[in-house]
């Protein structure tokens, strides 16, 4: 048996669709599913609130949210009446977004991580139904509290992870967050640098690096034919080669390839582009950052994350047939 599985839906599906997908992974097993917010694509609240009413076990959580655009006092109101929808099935995802998307609205992500800290400190004062008085550098509440008139008025427990890749979010997450959600396009070796993160923060409470949830998204392209699984793989790896270079050194690919893959890209980019580009990554090198090929290699690519410290392989569907995925690694229930 592999461990625990979850689902992590994009904005590639359409939300009926989406809804399918989620009922499905319930029904085969797996415990969770994750909303991405990423851009300004979909939001992770409605998609949330559509899972939480059509199932009735699966964990749902936001892969993740910011702590910018929305006020921390909403994001307690937000999950306090998800957690009505889904009592003790929501989890809160949260990171500290990125430019250029936040200052081309005029935010300024200034100590990001003191931002997201004070954030997480009033959200959980709020959630516990306290009344919230609290002046920091970025959060200014005075005598906030859910004011719950009808309903269930007791404290709600909904845990916190931080979306960590760098070396000092994932020390916050180790200090202060219930879980964190590590990120995806990395590989099983990366995971190695964040354990040793995430401790350094937890030592700061004296609790283990052990009782902190690490759900991983991974990347998944599984497909009866291995070579269309693979090529599926390379458009994803191939852009995130060219968009996010850092994070690619980060597991480890050469930066010679980062620099010839940057070179050829072209913007806007389009699936030409990146198929052009995509001649010049080879499969070992898809094969490092995601679970891709036959079912029994992504299989193999899942269990050698969870050696390396993840807690639950969040899924995230590369190709079109996510029930052929979700099917993939059910077996194991």
């Amino acid at each position: 048996m592999l461990g625990r599985m979850a689902l992590y839906l994009q904005d590639v599906h359409p939300l009926k669709e989406a809804i399918a997908y989620v009922q499905y992974a319930e029904m085969r097993g797996f415990e969770a599913v994750w909303q991405a917010e990423s851009g300004l694509a979909r939001d992770a609240i409605v998609p949330m609130a559509a899972y939480a009413t059509s199932t009735s076990k699966i964990r749902i959580g936001s892969a993740v949210i910011n702590n910018w655009s929305r006020n921390p006092a909403t994001i307690a109101s937000t999950f306090l009446t998800l957690d009505d929808l889904a009592p003790s099935r929501i989890m809160c995802g949260i990171g500290i977004w990125y430019d250029p998307l936040a200052s081309q609205m005029g935010i300024r992500r200034e100590r990001p991580l003191l931002a997201l800290r004070e954030t997480i400190h009033v959200i959980r004062g709020l959630l516990a139904m306290k009344k919230v008085t609290f002046q920091g550098e970025f959060v200014h509440m005075t005598d906030v509290e859910l004011n719950i008139v009808h309903g269930r008025k007791e404290p709600r427990y909904v845990p916190i992870y931080i979306g960590a890749t760098g070396s000092n979010l994932l020390a916050l997450a180790g200090e202060i967050a219930d879980g964190v959600l590590l990120n995806f396009m990395v590989s099983p070796q990366y995971n190695h640098f964040a354990m040793t993160e995430l401790a350094r923060g937890a030592r700061q409470i004296s609790r283990s690096v052990h009782s902190i949830d690490r759900p991983q998204l991974i990347a998944c392209s599984v497909d009866n034919n291995r070579q269309k699984a693979l090529d599926v793989a390379r458009l994803w790896v191939t852009r995130y080669l060219a968009q996010h270079p850092a994070l690619m050194r980060a597991s480890g690919i050469p930066q010679e390839l980062i620099d010839m893959v940057t070179q050829v890209v072209r913007y806007p980019l389009t699936d030409t582009t990146l198929a052009e580009a995509g001649r010049l990554v080879p499969d070992d090198i898809v094969q490092m950052v995601t679970a891709s090929g036959t079912r029994d290699e992504c299989r193999e690519k899942i269990r050698q994350y969870f050696e390396s410290g993840a807690t639950c392989a969040v899924l995230c569907p590369l190709g079109n047939d996510v029930r052929l995925l979700i099917d993939t690694f059910a077996d194991d229930f």
